[in-house]
């Protein structure tokens, strides 16, 4: 049951007007008197915690496994990261006339004067000379007008006739990288020139003396050396020839 209760109330505003205002409350039976709304569950969605989101400052670090003992862990990386390609291969030296020098020289010599047994020859090469020159030569002795012929195949580059080596031969081996120089000729072979292309054996010459040799020992001056990239025939790195025409390596 609903019972209610009536406030009358009024207030005289001068003399001829009242003003009555009725007021009617509810009031609460025993029935409902205890009754009391229970809240709605909130949806939950609304209720749901929301995730807590920090934004990492660095990537985390993988296993062990996947980088090795040796590798360096990413999250030692501070952001943002950098990728540096792999290094190139280096690329190969190029040939220098030292390297040439330290290579093997050529296979084949034949000894360049004619009658002369490999153990008949004498390493000359390291042996002084006045102005505190070597000698970078090996020199064959041989009686005056002994063939001189060719070491190796190969082109005539240069007939020269200087104050040292009197009359000389120089020429280049097939691939231009060796030199051979014949010195103290007395003479040249009949139809040798600039430019002829010479068979290993084939005759370029005679021992003699010619140059600053002594008249009492004719022989041959023999030397090779490594030309250098400019391919210039009075230039190179000396190798000793001794070992060569003793068919050593």
């Amino acid at each position: 049951m609903t019972r209610f209760r009536l406030f009358m109330a009024g207030a005289l505003f001068g003399a001829s007007c009242v003003s009555l205002t009725i007021v009617l409350v509810r009031w609460p039976s025993a029935e409902n008197a205890e009754v009391v709304a229970s809240p709605q569950p909130a949806s939950p969605a609304a209720t749901a915690p929301l995730p807590s989101v920090v934004a990492p400052s660095r990537i985390p670090v993988a296993p062990a496994s996947v980088f090795g003992e040796s590798s360096v862990p990413i999250a030692d990386l501070a952001l943002p990261l950098s990728i540096k390609p792999a290094p190139l291969a280096p690329a190969p030296v190029a040939t220098t006339t030292a390297a040439l020098a330290l290579s093997p020289t050529p296979p084949s010599l034949m000894i360049p004067v004619v009658g002369i047994k490999p153990e008949t020859l004498s390493d000359t090469f390291s042996d002084a000379r006045r102005g505190g020159r070597i000698h970078d030569a090996i020199d064959i002795m041989a009686p005056r007008g002994t063939q001189v012929v060719a070491a190796d195949d190969g082109k005539v580059v240069k007939l020269f006739n200087s104050k040292q080596g009197g009359l000389t031969v120089y020429q280049f081996d097939p691939g231009a990288i060796y030199a051979y120089y014949y010195a103290h000729l007395d003479s040249y072979a009949p139809g040798l020139g600039e430019g002829r292309q010479l068979r290993r054996g084939e005759l370029i010459g005679y021992v003699g003396s010619s140059g600053n040799a002594s008249p009492d020992a004719p022989h041959l001056h023999f030397a090779i050396f490594v030309l250098g990239p400019e391919k210039n025939w009075w230039k190179g790195t000396a190798i000793n020839p001794y070992p060569l025409l003793r068919g050593q390596p």
